[in-house]
């Protein structure tokens, strides 16, 4: 699904990617781990397109279609979804319009109809449950005055709406309460198919313990430089990254 070779990317004039392989099948949960500032979120910027970061190097191909020539819009259409660690609140744009807009230009991009209004509601209404979104808030402007966990479920709402291919989750537990991060993770996990695969960018065990990845890496300095198993993250747990540091910088 995702095959990303050797990419750098700068921010100014700083290089913050420093060639990053990356394989992601079908079907796949992926978590990357890292300390602060080496390059997490900026890889999953990159891969959706960011116009603050300059990729220098390198390759990443999304279905066999070249990532890194489609403009963010397309990227998003094909399938890419990034949900943020700081969702931003968008005043005056009510959640529903935002939302059968989204849907809308996804449907055009692949010539279809625009959807109806009455299946548009079925949809909201089904999608909403997963991830207990009150209607109250489905109807307020995007974001606007939500609390964190308002804010995170929306985002995998907004997720559970669009039907990702591949969808990037920058921090999502970032200062959920234990029951907000319960809902929040369950919500992914229903929305998982042999056919959708999911980038967790975590500080957290207590998150892949319900998203239980296949594969977990370790991100320092610009590079993957440990991949593993769940056991990866668990020692990680323990041992925090000191380990892995003193391993590479050597």
């Amino acid at each position: 699904m995702l095959e990303v070779k050797n990419l750098h990317a700068n921010i100014g004039e700083k290089e913050i990617l420093k060639g990053i392989n990356l394989t992601i099948k079908a079907g796949e949960t992926h978590a990357i781990l890292g300390p602060n500032g080496s390059g997490k979120s900026t890889l999953s910027a990159v891969l959706v397109g960011n116009p603050l970061f300059e990729v220098t190097e390198g390759t990443a191909t999304f279905n066999g279609k070249d990532l890194l020539a489609m403009k963010p819009e397309d990227r998003s259409h094909e399938g890419l979804f990034l949900s943020f660690q700081y969702p931003v609140e968008i005043p005056g744009v009510s959640m529903t319009n935002f939302m059968k807009t989204a849907i809308n230009e996804k449907r055009k991009y692949e010539g279809k109809e625009p959807i109806s209004g009455s299946d548009f509601i079925k949809l909201m209404k089904e999608k909403r449950k997963i991830v207990e979104l009150d209607a109250k808030l489905a109807n307020r402007s995007v974001n606007e005055g939500f609390s964190g966990g308002e804010k995170k479920r929306n985002e995998i709402f907004q997720m559970a709406m669009l039907e990702p291919k591949l969808s990037i989750l920058d921090e999502t537990d970032s200062g959920l309460d234990v029951d907000a991060l319960r809902i929040v993770a369950e919500g992914v996990n229903k929305l998982k198919t042999p056919e959708t695969s999911t980038i967790v960018i975590t500080h957290y065990q207590r998150l892949l313990d319900i998203l239980k990845p296949d594969v977990v890496h370790v991100l320092y300095k610009g590079r993957i430089v440990k991949t593993g198993g769940p056991e990866l993250a668990k020692e990680i747990e323990e041992k925090g990254f000191d380990w892995i540091k003193a391993e590479i910088d050597e």
